[in-house]
């Protein structure tokens, strides 16, 4: 299935709460994110696909399937 990302949110602070990503930085990665068409088999794998590709923990996300 093909998912596109409408509207998400990361939890860009480190596991220690010490750090948080800049603001451009945490930008740039939501709009790579809203840019992809995301192939994945279910909403599950489309979280953790992401996760992979950013490296950050998603808190919420909305999306819409795209059907062929």
């Amino acid at each position: 299935m093909q998912f596109q990302v409408t509207e998400i949110e990361f939890d860009f602070t480190t596991d220690d709460g010490e750090y948080e990503l800049q603001p451009s930085k945490q930008e740039q990665i939501i709009n790579k994110v809203y840019d992809n068409i995301w192939e994945v088999d279910d909403e599950e794998d489309l979280t953790d696909a992401i996760t992979d590709y950013t490296g950050w923990c998603i808190k919420s996300i909305d999306y819409r399937i795209i059907l062929k």
